[in-house]
C-alpha cells in the first residue's frame, strides 16, 4: 500500500564555489558558517541534498513524503532571511521530520494506513520553532506504524533499509529520521523516543541521537503512543549538531501540559569542558549474558577511553532493570490502547463501510491498524481491563518508580551513567519480524530510561567485523544534559567513528 505520492525531482550537478564539496555530507556548523559567509545559498544545500535523495532514496526508502516544492519555497525565505541579517542556528538547513509529528498542510500519516493521506490543520510546536527559524523541511520520514516497533519493518508504506547494509534495519521506530541522516539525505532530523526510538536506530545507523529529560521539548503536535513516556529529539551527524537542534527545540509551552516550566541553558556550551574528575558509572545489570561479544568489547574500550580522560569509572546498581520490559509494556501497550481509541472512521482518517455504526467502527480498526498496533492495543485493553487493572497497570506505575529511584540513587554516585545502546548490531530484515519478544528485547538497555523520564544519548563507538556501527549511550540526571554533552563530545574528539560514513 502507497497512499501518498512522493515527489522525486532530478537536479543539476553539485555547487561548486571553487572546490568541489557536496554539501548534504556537511554538518549543521559547516553549513551555517557557509552560509552566514555568503559562500553559499540556501538553494546550493537544497540543491545537493535533493540530488542525494533522488540517486539513493530508491534503495533506502527513509521518506513517506518528500516535500520537494515546499522545501524550495522554504529555502527562498532563508535566503531572504540571510540577506537580512536574520540568521539563525537552523536557517536554510535541510532537515527531515519522523511522519509522526503535525505539519500543517502536509500529509502526517505515523506509517499507518487509518492516517493515510491525513492532512493536520496545525502545527506541531517543534516544527513551528524552526519554522520561525527558516529551517528547511525535505521530507516527513518513515517509521514503525504510531511509532510502535525497533526495526521500521512495521511501515504500513514500506521497509526503511540500513545504509550501511541495505539487508539490515535501519533500527526503530525513527528508522526513517536515522537512515536519512546516516545517507546524508538531510542535514540533520528530528525523531520521536518512546522506549529508545531515537537512540537505538542511531546506534544502528551510526550517528548521533538524544532524546532529551521527559518535559524539555514539547509534544503538542507529536501524535501520542505512551503519552507519560514519548519525547522528541534530534537525531545528527555528530555532537556539536544535537546541541544546535536541542537549543533550537528546547523551552516551556503552554500548549503541552507535560511541558516543564524550567530553563534552557545553552548546551553548546558544555562542548569542550573538561571532564577530569567527572564520575562515570557503570551499571553492573547492563553487562550480563546474551550481548553480542563485538558490542560489548566496543562499549567497554570506549568506558577506557573515557577514563583516559581523566574521567573517574565507578560501579553503580540499577536492581530493578530486569523489571524494565515487563513493565514498560504494560504502561506504553496501556497509554497506546487508550491514545488510539480516537481512531474509529468518524472524525478523520481512514474510514471503511459497515452496515451500521458498529460494523464501520470494527472494520475501519480491523483495517486501518496493523498486526503489531493491534497486538498492542489488545495488550493495553487488558492490562486496564476490570479485574486486572491492580495485577497489572497499577503494578508496573509502583515497578516505574522503583526504577526512578534506582537512578536517583545512582546519581548520587555518578554524574553520567554509560551503557550499551543496543545489545546488537543491525540486524537482519526479517530476523526478528516473526518473533515480537526478540523484537522487544532490541530495547532492553534504553526502556529504563524513558520510565525514569531521565535524558540519554547514543554516539558511535566501534564497528562490528561486518562494518555494522555500534553505539554507546551516556545517561544524565532529569535536565542535565550538559553533563551528557561534556563527556559525549570529549569521546568524540578522541576518535573517529563519527567521520566513517557508509558507501552507498
Amino acid at each position: 500500500m502507497r497512499c501518498i505520492n512522493v515527489q522525486v525531482v532530478n537536479f543539476s550537478s553539485p555547487y561548486k564555489g571553487g572546490i568541489v564539496v557536496k554539501l548534504n555530507e556537511l554538518t549543521i556548523s559547516d553549513v551555517r558558517k557557509l552560509l552566514d559567509n555568503r559562500e553559499v545559498t540556501p538553494r546550493d544545500v537544497l540543491d545537493d541534498t535533493s540530488k542525494r535523495i533522488s540517486e539513493v532514496e530508491g534503495r533506502v526508502r527513509a521518506f513517506i513524503t518528500l516535500t520537494s516544492e515546499t522545501a524550495y519555497g522554504m529555502a527562498d525565505a532563508a535566503g531572504e532571511a540571510i540577506a537580512s541579517g536574520k540568521s539563525d542556528l537552523l536557517t536554510g538547513v535541510p532537515v527531515a521530520v519522523k511522519d509522526n509529528m503535525c505539519t500543517k498542510g502536509i500529509a502526517t500519516t505515523c506509517a499507518s494506513k487509518i492516517l493515510c493521506n491525513f492532512i493536520p490543520p496545525y502545527e506541531s510546536t517543534v516544527t513551528g520553532l524552526l519554522s520561525r527559524q527558516n529551517y528547511v523541511m525535505v521530507g516527513k520520514t518513515n517509521l514503525d506504524e504510531f511509532a510502535m516497533g525497533s526495526s521500521t519493518e512495521n511501515s504500513s508504506f514500506h521497509t526503511t533499509k540500513n545504509p550501511w547494509n541495505l539487508d539490515c534495519v535501519p533500527g526503530g521506530s525513527s528508522g526513517g529520521s536515522a537512515a536519512a541522516v546516516a545517507a546524508d539525505e538531510c542535514i540533520a532530523a528530528l525523531g520521536s523516543d518512546t522506549g529508545g526510538s531515537i537512540r537505538q536506530p542511531a546506534a544502528l545507523c551510526g550517528i548521533v541521537g538524544l532524546k532529551p529529560t521527559y518535559g524539555r521539548v514539547s509534544r503538542y503536535g507529536l501524535v501520542a503512543f505512551a503519552s507519560s513516556l514519548d519525547q522528541i529529539g534530534p537525531i545528527t551527524k555528530n555532537v556539536t549538531d544535537a546541541a544546535i537542534m536541542l537549543n533550537s527545540i528546547s523551552g516551556f509551552d503552554y500548549s503541552d501540559s507535560t511541558s516543564a516550566p524550567v530553563d534552557v541553558p545553552d548546551f553548546a556550551l558544555a562542548l569542550g569542558q573538561d571532564i577530569r574528575g567527572l564520575k562515570i558509572g557503570i551499571p553492573k545489570e547492563y553487562f550480563v549474558g546474551g550481548m553480542d561479544k563485538e558490542v560489548e568489547d566496543a562499549v567497554l574500550a570506549a568506558i577506557k577511553k573515557i577514563e583516559s580522560l581523566g574521567a573517574f569509572v565507578v560501579e553503580v546498581s540499577l536492581p530493578h532493570t530486569g523489571y524494565a520490559i515487563a513493565t514498560y509494556y504494560i504502561l506504553a501497550t496501556s497509554e497506546a490502547s487508550s491514545n488510539l481509541a480516537r481512531y474509529d472512521g468518524v472524525k478523520y482518517g481512514f474510514r471503511a463501510g459497515g452496515k451500521d455504526l458498529l460494523e464501520m467502527y470494527m472494520n475501519t480498526r480491523a483495517q486501518g491498524f496493523g498486526p503489531e498496533v493491534k497486538r498492542r492495543i489488545m495488550l493495553g485493553t487488558y492490562a486496564l481491563s476490570a479485574g486486572y487493572y491492580d495485577a497489572y497497570y497499577k503494578k508496573a506505575q509502583q515497578v516505574r518508580t522503583l526504577i526512578k529511584q534506582d537512578f536517583d540513587n545512582a546519581f548520587t554516585q555518578a554524574d553520567v551513567i554509560v551503557t550499551p545502546t543496543s545489545p546488537s548490531a543491525a540486524f537482519k530484515i526479517g530476523e526478528k519480524a516473526t518473533d515480537p519478544l526478540q523484537m522487544y528485547l532490541s530495547d532492553i538497555f534504553t526502556i529504563s530510561i524513558n520510565l525514569a523520564g531521565v535524558p540519554a544519548m547514543s554516539i558511535p563507538c566501534g564497528f562490528t567485523e561486518a562494518n555494522l556501527p555500534i553505539g554507546l549511550q551516556l545517561i544524565g540526571r532529569h535536565f542535565d544534559e550538559e553533563a551528557i554533552f561534556k563527556v559525549a563530545y570529549a569521546y568524540e574528539q578522541s576518535t573517529n567513528w563519527h567521520t566513517r560514513r557508509p558507501s552507498l
